[in-house]
């Protein structure tokens, strides 16, 4: 059973850059599609960005392509989420999601995924 921890939310100003982190335990790390996505007060969840398992294909969502950046640490066991140019529309809850798959996949749904974290909230000022 795989565990997602999220860290490094919080309030930031358009323009700003923050960093997401998100620590995978009790799996094997390579085995594991990972990815990000978002959630809007009230609205559904959506593809942020996704990697996959050996970190060599990687997906955006189109309203972040170009400003954020996904990648994993296989040492550290991390995956992180660089946030770039932040908007006020990137305010959201963020979660960090895990599938596991002998594909070499980058999964941009989130019905592909079994293991969510727990959310972490960037929020986003003018």
């Amino acid at each position: 059973q795989v565990h997602l921890v999220e860290s490094g939310g919080g309030l930031a100003q358009a323009g700003d850059s923050l960093t997401l982190s998100c620590t995978v335990s009790g799996g094997s790390f390579s085995s594991y599609a990972m990815g990000w996505f978002r959630q809007f007060p009230g609205k559904e969840r959506e593809v942020v960005a996704a990697i996959s398992r050996r970190g060599g294909n990687t997906g955006y969502g189109d309203s972040v392509k170009g400003r954020f950046t996904i990648s994993r640490d296989y040492d550290k066991y991390v995956m992180y989420l660089q946030m770039n140019s932040l908007k006020p529309e990137d305010t959201a809850i963020y979660y960090c999601v895990a599938e596991r798959t002998p594909l070499d996949t980058a999964l941009m749904s989130a019905g592909r995924y079994e293991f969510w974290g727990q959310g972490t909230q960037v929020t986003v000022s003018s």
